[in-house]
């Protein structure tokens, strides 16, 4: 329940703590001990101060200057305290499922007259574990029942003609019964990564290997929408193997350099199941491996579309060739490639778009449709938008590459952490020693399918890591990353699945988190958004040690319904997005107007937030809403929404349908290169989407190589960014605009 916040007092009636009300505030930390409990006896097990320095969020401030976090932050002269108004809430996570015995409430002088205590598991449900009407304020020790991670006062009737104003507020209990498995410590020469990780050595039997991998792929190579999730992993040495990928795996490497796993063979990507057509080769990976091709062949096929990453790798032979497309039939429709290296030639083909980012192209690019970008890439063809459709953008600004998983040289399993990198070009290992920082794998807390949330919470509130195995990972209630530079690595394409419309995971705003290798699947009932970077109005500075997101992935329907509003929501500052897929099904089981509902993919309220290889379509608003300022987007794909029944369906007000890259009125900076948006309004053709790309008209926000497309000519778009460039429809289906404005 959240209510409108009016407008703040003007300053001169803003309250100002009095020396009373920070003398009663200093006896804060005594109050447990020594004010008589109200309503209840006190409970009999002394009780642990739960609440002190945990996440905190309000329905309102008072003019923004008495943050959620002062009323738990130990700090007896600081406050929390809201707009005008009721009802008017303070709420702490806990981190993890706590049972609870008492809670205290210093108040300020604007305090509640009547007020609720509530307990929730998911944030979203509360039950009311304690309630009155008739407070006096003053410092307030009630003693309440239940168990939940989340706790609030809520607040419905003021004492006085202010807001409510809280100098502490303080939750006691106990963790650890009812809170999930035990934490288990992590053995990191003999780690338990789960039934559906397999693990490879030079004396494993050729035979063996090739068998285990045949038996994937008969197995993955339809099962676009199957549970089924699969890591294959190579110890340092050389093997003979032809790895044909299906769906939901994923191939690596365990050595330091991509050269230290040599595989003489195949690492590979067919459209074969689907006549060719490689639309649909999505969810599958390939990093940190260098692979000789057999002796004679020259070819190498990479024939993907959205969220298949060619990470880390190194293509041998300056005579080969890498083909993103199947070869002479059929089409592909967007990928990765990053800090790879090809020694020979990488063709396009039919490959309708692509980004690559900091690799090396031995013997350089052929081939173009509609929107090639490449960032930071030596080897890379002339910048030549729209005749061929080449981006070329010399560095990259500031990037961290993706977290991955390896084995030392004593046998102990670690996580490489690459650094930061700022202006780059190429890739962070080939002819040089990368650059980063290792962590043991025992520092991490393997969760296996079945862990429930409370219990990964409780190891992240531990001090944990996370390494997330092979699977669906189903959570009733939110992943919380609290602690600066955790990482969360996630194998096989390791699935969180939000159920009774939860969250999928909070990160705090806090410096240096990386969340690489998940994606993220909306339940049957309507999750308000799938992943939270920074709690709203996060505004920390974290430019030297951003949080990044590298191949993390989301879902909206497919397998069956699901439903989620929006599915990401950016509100730390400095992030960076390193390759992600924001997807509502198109096709599959659960998919219709009505069916899998999804309003928005990606909606960026930080600042300084970088998106690099940007995919988000067939949203059923806004597909992606940029508030924050100086932003920066490298690489964008789109796909409108398939399914609006008729334009009256689809309206955004008096204009018609949404656009697909919404930056706000209010933003002062933006920029982005390289953007595809496409319209296909199969169900009724006569639908127009009046533009793909609302900007505000400012001379600091540009944007630079774009193109629609009219797919089939089945729909239309009527002009491309504000109402610049040519309409695409059924007479004229692509077209080009170089910059804006």
């Amino acid at each position: 329940m959240t209510a409108r916040a009016p407008h703040a007092p003007p300053p001169h009636l803003r309250r100002r703590p009095t020396t009373r009300h920070l003398l009663a505030g200093l006896a804060v930390t005594l109050v447990a001990a020594l004010v008589p409990t109200v309503g209840a006896a006190p409970a009999q097990a002394a009780p642990t101060l739960l609440s002190q320095g945990r996440p905190a969020t309000a329905s309102s401030t008072e003019g923004g200057a008495y943050p959620a976090s002062a009323a738990v932050d130990g700090n007896s002269g600081t406050r929390w305290s809201s707009a005008f108004g009721d009802p008017q809430w303070l709420r702490v996570d806990l981190g993890v499922r706590a049972t609870l015995t008492q809670v205290t409430l210093a108040w300020e002088a604007a305090h509640a007259r009547a007020f609720q205590i509530q307990v929730s598991d998911d944030g979203a449900a509360w039950t009311t574990v304690y309630s009155t009407g008739t407070a006096t304020g003053g410092t307030q020790t009630v003693a309440v029942g239940g168990a939940g991670r989340y706790v609030r006062m809520y607040g419905t009737q003021r004492a006085t003609g202010y807001g409510y104003s809280l100098w502490e507020f303080q939750v006691w209990g106990e963790t650890g019964g009812g809170t999930g498995d035990p934490v288990e410590p992590t053995d990191p020469r003999n780690p338990n990564l789960g039934p559906n990780t397999f693990v490879f050595d030079p004396s494993t039997p050729t035979a063996t290997i090739q068998s285990r991998l045949n038996t994937l792929f008969t197995q993955q190579e339809t099962n676009q929408f199957g549970p089924q999730r699969y890591a294959v992993l190579f110890k340092p040495g050389t093997y003979t193997a032809d790895v044909n990928l299906g769906f939901f795996t994923q191939v690596a490497g365990l050595g330091m350099s991509p050269d230290d796993v040599n595989l003489n063979g195949h690492v590979r990507v067919e459209a074969n199941w689907f006549n060719g057509n490689a639309t649909q080769n999505f969810w599958r990976a390939a990093e940190n491996l260098s692979v000789t091709l057999p002796a004679g062949v020259q070819v190498e096929r990479w024939a993907v579309s959205q969220a298949a990453p060619y990470r880390r790798m190194h293509l041998r032979g300056a005579q080969n060739q890498i083909q993103l497309w199947n070869g002479h039939d059929g089409w592909s429709s967007g990928g990765l490639m990053a800090d790879t290296r090809i020694d020979g030639l990488v063709v396009s083909g039919s490959q309708q778009q692509w980004y690559s980012r900091n690799s090396e192209f031995g013997n350089g690019w052929t081939g173009s449709v509609w929107n090639m970008v490449f960032q930071g890439v030596a080897g890379a063809p002339a910048p030549s938008f729209p005749n061929p459709s080449h981006t070329v953008v010399p560095t990259t600004p500031v990037v961290r590459e993706k977290p991955f998983l390896y084995v030392d040289g004593t046998g102990e399993y670690r996580v490489f952490v690459p650094a930061l990198r700022t202006n780059s070009t190429g890739t962070t290992w080939y002819n040089k020693t990368p650059a980063g920082s290792s962590i043991s794998l025992a520092d991490f807390f393997v969760v296996r399918p079945g862990t429930s949330a409370a219990t990964i919470n409780a190891a992240l509130t531990q001090g944990k890591n996370l390494l997330f195995t092979p699977g669906v990972h189903r959570v009733t209630a939110p992943i919380q990353v609290n602690r600066a530079n955790t990482v969360i690595l996630g194998l096989g394409l390791a699935t969180i699945q939000t159920d009774n419309g939860t969250v999928g995971m909070r990160v705090a705003d806090v410096d240096g988190v990386k969340v690489a290798g998940i994606m993220f699947e909306a339940g049957t009932t309507t999750s308000p958004v799938l992943m939270e970077v920074g709690p709203s109005g996060s505004s920390a500075d974290h430019a030297a040690n951003p949080t990044s997101l590298h191949d993390v992935f989301f879902r909206i329907g497919g397998p069956g319904v699901g439903r989620a509003t929006t599915s990401l929501v950016v509100n730390s500052d400095d992030v960076i997005g390193d390759h992600m897929w924001l997807w509502r099904a198109d096709h599959g089981d659960g998919v219709g107007w009505t069916v899998n509902t999804a309003d928005t993919g990606l909606v960026v309220n930080g600042d300084d937030v970088t998106m690099y290889g940007l995919f988000v379509e067939h949203y059923q608003k806004y597909q992606t809403i940029w508030n924050g300022d100086r932003g920066r987007t490298y690489f964008y794909q789109n796909e409108l929404p398939y399914d609006p029944p008729n334009q009256a369906a689809w309206m955004n007000g008096s204009t018609r349908g949404y656009a697909a890259y919404k930056v706000a009125d209010s933003v002062t900076g933006h920029q982005a290169w390289g953007l595809g948006s496409y319209a296909y309004f199969n169900v009724d053709p006569s639908v127009v989407a009046e533009r793909s790309f609302e900007v505000p008209n400012n001379p600091n926000v540009r944007f630079t190589n774009m193109v629609t497309v009219s797919l089939g000519g089945v729909g239309t778009i009527n002009r491309m960014i504000n109402n610049a460039g040519n309409t695409v429809n059924s007479a004229n289906q692509v077209a080009y605009l170089t910059t804006y404005p």
